[in-house]
């Protein structure tokens, strides 16, 4: 008889701000070859700097760590440590009350890139024993301390769809904005809830999809924080460099200059980080120019490589035989869109799986 779905926790510690933890030796050394039966596996970040590479970036990476952070630097080079993020005051922070604020990293570049580099905070693989499997860690270590990281990986043979939701979401009537698709006014969970109890899932994912039709927009899994979102990722949106340009002034020695040279100083930079990822991507040079072309005068949505769908882990870990959405404390599925449509509308696609 096949092996039931098995769902692995770890806990990680990473090594510097910035690191790449290969999942496969950690879940090797802790469970030996508990996972190698399955020939699939779902792997979930419970944080919102931190998660797994897109497939498509996995595979052509082969999950190596030299190749992973030569990749990082792209979009840690579009979004410096440090430069004058609003999410960043924490004096404006409101959710956050007096004894938190001091405690509290300053990490809008780390939520940035990992947005814009498409990291997943849940990701199926193949399952491949003996290859990495790279957690990748934007914000790990904070005043000198590295953060508690929670991660679980769960092998199973195959998926099936078992039911299937059409939702409709209201969006404003600005060109760029976020929608928070955790709000309960949307009724987005409630319904997921519903479907996973009549289902009885105990282990499964939950995906939610732009419908077909839908342009201009993209999903992904991170904090809902007022300033990041409405702020933050919005200028983000409408001027990729503009965070490497005020970078680059405040080193050149004069922060206002940004129209001019210390935007030539960005685009300088970007080019000499793209030059050094096209031997870890094996790109041909005419892809490279044509994603620099884009990163450089086009609106960021087209470089951002944020997804049409994101997942989340159904398991019955608190209660066997019973599934509920499993996620982290900041984690909210988010829906960004980038042009003023017709209609104030989006319209999502609900898939709710079971492992077998």
């Amino acid at each position: 008889m096949p092996p039931a779905p098995l769902e692995l926790s770890l806990e990680l510690t990473p090594r510097a701000r910035v690191d790449v933890i290969d999942v496969r030796r950690a879940i090797t050394v802790r469970f030996g070859d508990a996972l190698d039966a399955y020939p699939r596996t779902l792997c979930c970040s419970f944080h919102t700097t931190a998660g797994y590479l897109d497939p498509g970036v996995a595979s052509r990476l082969r999950q190596h760590e030299e190749g992973v952070m030569q990749y990082l630097e792209v979009f840690r080079t579009m979004f410096p440590e440090g430069a004058g993020y609003e999410h960043d005051k924490l004096e404006r922070r409101t959710e956050l009350t007096a004894d938190q604020k001091p405690r509290e990293p300053q990490n809008a570049d780390s939520h940035l890139a990992f947005m814009a580099g498409a990291l997943r905070t849940c990701v199926t693989y193949q399952n491949r024993p003996g290859e990495p499997v790279s957690f990748v860690d934007l914000d790990g270590v904070h005043a000198g301390e590295a953060r508690r990281r929670l991660t679980s990986v769960l092998g199973f043979r195959t998926e099936e769809a078992v039911a299937h939701a059409r939702l409709v979401i209201p969006v404003s009537g600005h060109a760029v904005d976020s929608v928070n698709l955790k709000d309960p006014r949307f009724g987005i969970y409630q319904q997921c809830a519903e479907l996973v109890a009549r289902e009885g899932v105990a282990k499964g994912r939950i995906r939610i999809a732009l419908a077909p039709g839908e342009r201009h927009a993209g999903l992904t899994v991170n904090e809902y924080e007022t300033l990041l979102m409405r702020h933050d990722l919005r200028d983000v949106l409408r001027d990729p460099l503009r965070f490497m340009a005020e970078k680059a002034g405040h080193i050149l020695g004069n922060p206002r200059a940004i129209p001019s040279r210390t935007l030539d100083y960005a685009k300088y930079d970007l080019v000499r980080v793209f030059n050094g990822l096209v031997d870890a991507l094996g790109l041909r040079e005419s892809m490279v120019e044509t994603v620099l072309s884009q990163a450089i005068a086009m609106p960021a949505a087209r470089f951002l490589r944020m997804k049409r769908s994101v997942s989340l882990l159904v398991s019955d870990r608190d209660g066997a035989g019973t599934g509920a959405i499993v996620e982290g404390t900041y984690q909210s599925p988010i829906l960004v869109h980038w042009h003023r449509g017709a209609r104030q509308d989006r319209s999502l696609d609900v898939t709710l799986t079971r492992f077998i």
